[in-house]
């Protein structure tokens, strides 16, 4: 048996290609989650507006999405019930796209655990804990903070 010890220069190859490896695949991790919450973003709007059809569809169509907001909002005056709907709308709609085509990644990535915290906490007042934990919001929330957190990383940012 040898019992060398290796040289710097048979150490630093495998070192570097285990580098290589680990910056791949966080960069594959990191543009899985923007593309699963995106879509999963997208995929709201599309119901909202009737692009589903079947058996299993949420919404339906926009009216359904309102009876759903006022239903989660259940705490909230009737009255706010469009804006939210819309407000609720356009924010998935922008923050999908902007997952999707990478643009402003730490802050959209914010503005998306923020805008689901909001969503799972609206669902635990109005139907308990359990509904949001049931759809994952909670989750979700949780991969946009790592997300806005590994932007914040790697541009070597402190703040």
């Amino acid at each position: 048996m040898n019992n060398t010890s290796l040289t710097a220069s048979e150490i630093m190859p495998n070192q570097v290609a285990r580098v290589r490896r680990t910056r791949t695949l966080e960069r594959a991790g990191i543009l899985y989650a923007r593309f699963a919450l995106g879509a999963a973003f997208l995929s709201g709007i599309a119901d909202r507006f009737g692009l589903y059809r079947g058996r299993n569809v949420g919404y339906g169509n926009f009216d359904g999405f309102m009876q759903y907001t006022a239903k989660v909002n259940s705490f909230m005056p009737a009255a706010t019930i469009p804006f939210l709907a819309w407000a609720a709308t356009a924010a998935e709609l922008f923050l999908g796209i902007a997952l999707i085509i990478g643009i402003w990644p730490r802050w959209v990535a914010i503005a998306s655990a923020a805008l689901l915290v909001l969503f799972g906490v609206a669902m635990a007042i109005s139907f308990g804990i359990k509904s949001p934990m049931d759809y994952s919001v909670f989750s979700a929330s949780a991969g946009a903070v790592l997300l806005a957190l590994y932007e914040n990383h790697k541009s070597g940012a402190n703040s």
